[in-house]
């Protein structure tokens, strides 16, 4: 099983999500990671997927999605040359003191950023590919991590091509 990454240009319209989702529901897929927003073409969005399965079942999968009537275009991009990237807001314990510029030296080798300051706690913002999140938040769980809030991953194509033309 590999992690997949769907591209699904959809029209923008109410309940088209719910049943996008609702797909991989009733086919048992868990959706790892689920990102969508407007794109270039102001009446559609574009829904961007992480799911786990193998080539085939992702075949399965996309060929499901193409016949939902408000879905435009499907392209898993897995094995595409790609760029993805999260965003990730994590509260960590960090008391004045040693843990807290321990806590603020690990934000800064990742290139995160401190975008609030507590008493007891300090807010990282952080923007990289999941990998990246995830081994902020393995340092970080030392100090304790308060609360994690991801968006979800995002994805485009490296150089001139488009998902939408190809």
């Amino acid at each position: 099983m590999k992690v997949h990454t769907l591209s699904v240009l959809v029209e923008n319209r109410a309940g088209v999500l719910s049943r996008v989702a609702g797909m991989f529901s009733r086919r048992g897929f868990n959706i790892e990671s689920l990102a969508v927003g407007t794109c270039e073409v102001p009446e559609m969005s574009r829904i961007t997927i992480t799911v786990n399965g193998d080539d085939t079942q992702i075949e399965q999968v996309k060929k499901q999605l193409n016949k939902l009537i408000d879905v435009i275009k499907v392209s898993d991009i897995t094995y595409r040359e790609h760029v993805r990237r999260e965003l990730a807001l994590i509260k960590v314990a960090a008391n004045p003191g040693s843990s807290r510029a321990e806590v603020m030296q690990i934000a800064d080798t990742f290139r995160a950023q401190i975008i609030d300051v507590g008493a007891k706690t300090l807010v990282l913002q952080v923007v990289g590919p999941p990998e990246k999140i995830d081994a902020l938040e393995k340092l970080l769980r030392q100090y304790g991590v308060k609360e994690l809030v991801r968006t979800g991953t995002i994805a485009a194509l490296r150089g001139s091509k488009t998902t939408a033309g190809e």
